[in-house]
C-alpha cells in the first residue's frame, strides 16, 4: 500500500487530497498543528479510530517551522510520497506578518527537503542499504509567483511576486529546483493558479463573496464590503487541481507545471455571477473599503496549462459557473441553517465573519 504525507491535510487542498489519495488506496498521513480548538472539519469525514483495522487516515502534530518534529514524523511514517500544501496562505495577513510567512512557506520549505533528503540518504543506497529509497515531493507553488507579470502565464514565463506571500513561495519553487538538480531529488513542483471550493475558507474573497450573498439573501446581514473589484483571476476548482497534485508525482521525471482553466475573470464578474444566481442586485449590498486594497496588486492572472494537458493528460473538469453554482448552493443550505436557529431563539456562533 503506498503511504501518502500530507502537511496542510487540514485545509481546502489537504482534503480533497486526502479524499483522493484514500479513493486510490492509500495510506494517508497528515501534519495537523496543535490547537486549543478542533480545526479538523474538513477531514472529520474521512477520519476513523485509529484503533480500526481498516483506518488508512492518520494525523501526527507536527508544523513546518519544527524541522527536529518533522523529522520524527518521517521517521515514523516513511511516506513514498509528499504533498508539501501547508502555508500561511493569505495574502492580505502577509502583509501583516511577513516573517512569519516567509518562515512557514518559505524556509519551512527548505525545512522539509532537508528531512527528505536525510531521509533518503538514511534509507538507502549505503553499504548493505539496498537500492536507494525515493520518495517523491510535491511542492505547493501559487500563481501568486507571477505578480505583475502579464499574462498568460506559463512554466517559462519570469516571477514578480507582488506580496510577502509570493515571494515566499517563490523562494520555496526554487528550494524544490534546486533540491531536484543538486541532490536528484524527486521534487514536482506545481504552479496552482486560483482554485476555490464550498470548503474555502471565509476571508478568501471567492467564499467571502458567496457567504455574505446568501445570507444576505435570507435577511442575515445587509451589506458586504470589498476591495478591488476589477482583479482578474483564473478561478477553478480545488477538487479539479489535487489530481493534477498526484499525476505531477506518477509523472516518469520531476517537473514544473502551471495547473489552470485558462479563463480569466474579474472580481465583479464573480460578484455579479452570484448575486445573480441568488436574484439580487449587487450593487445595493456591495461597498467598496480602502482597507482590502493591497498595497501592491496582482490585476491579472491567467494560466497556460498547456504542459499539464499533453504530459500528464489533465485538464480542468469543472466550469466557472459550475463552481459558482458549487458555492453558492453550499452556502446557501448554511445560511438555511443559520436562520432556522435564528429564528428558533438560539444564538448561532460564527464560524467566520464574511466582511473580513
Amino acid at each position: 500500500m503506498q503511504k501518502a504525507l500530507i502537511t496542510g491535510i487540514t485545509g481546502q487542498d489537504g482534503s480533497y487530497l486526502a479524499e483522493f489519495l484514500l479513493d486510490k488506496g492509500y495510506e494517508v498521513h497528515g501534519i495537523i498543528r496543535r490547537s486549543a480548538s478542533f480545526n479538523t472539519e474538513r477531514i472529520d469525514h474521512l477520519y476513523r479510530d485509529p484503533h480500526d483495522t481498516a483506518a488508512r487516515l492518520f494525523l501526527h502534530y507536527g508544523d513546518l517551522a519544527d524541522g527536529t518534529g518533522l523529522r520524527r514524523i518521517l521517521e515514523k511514517v516513511g511516506p513514498d510520497e509528499i504533498y508539501n500544501l501547508g502555508a500561511q496562505s493569505h495574502v492580505k495577513v502577509s502583509f501583516e506578518q511577513p516573517e512569519y510567512t516567509a518562515d512557514v512557506v518559505g524556509v519551512g520549505t527548505l525545512r522539509l527537503l532537508e528531512v527528505v533528503r536525510d531521509h533518503i540518504d538514511g534509507h538507502g543506497s549505503g553499504k548493505g542499504k539496498g537500492k536507494a529509497k525515493v520518495v517523491r515531493v510535491y511542492q505547493a507553488g501559487s500563481s501568486e509567483m507571477y505578480g505583475a507579470t502579464a499574462p498568460p502565464q506559463n512554466e517559462d514565463s519570469p516571477f514578480y511576486p507582488r506580496s510577502p506571500y509570493a515571494v515566499s513561495k517563490v523562494a520555496a519553487h526554487f528550494y524544490g529546483v534546486n533540491y531536484r538538480e543538486a541532490y536528484g531529488m524527486f521534487v514536482a513542483n506545481g504552479i496552482l493558479f486560483n482554485h476555490e471550493s464550498p470548503r474555502r475558507g471565509e476571508t478568501f474573497v471567492t467564499r467571502k463573496i458567496t457567504r455574505a450573498a446568501t445570507r444576505i439573501k435570507l435577511g442575515l446581514q445587509s451589506k458586504m464590503f470589498l476591495g478591488n473589484l476589477e482583479a482578474r483571476r483564473d478561478w477553478g476548482f480545488a477538487g479539479d487541481y489535487v489530481e493534477a497534485m498526484w499525476r505531477m508525482l506518477q509523472h516518469p521525471t520531476p517537473e514544473t507545471f502551471v495547473v489552470a482553466t485558462g479563463e480569466s475573470h474579474s472580481v465583479r464578474e464573480f460578484v455579479q455571477a452570484v448575486f445573480g444566481k441568488l436574484g439580487l442586485d449587487w450593487q445595493k449590498h456591495v461597498e467598496i473599503d480602502p482597507r482590502y486594497f493591497r498595497p501592491t496588486e496582482v490585476d491579472d492572472l491567467q494560466g497556460d496549462a498547456t504542459k499539464a494537458r499533453e504530459l500528464l493528460g489533465w485538464q480542468p473538469r469543472t466550469t466557472f459557473a459550475e463552481l459558482v453554482d458549487m458555492m453558492v448552493e453550499a452556502d446557501l443550505e448554511l445560511a438555511r441553517q443559520e436562520k432556522t436557529l435564528k429564528d428558533a431563539g438560539h444564538h448561532v456562533p460564527r464560524r467566520g465573519r464574511a466582511n473580513d
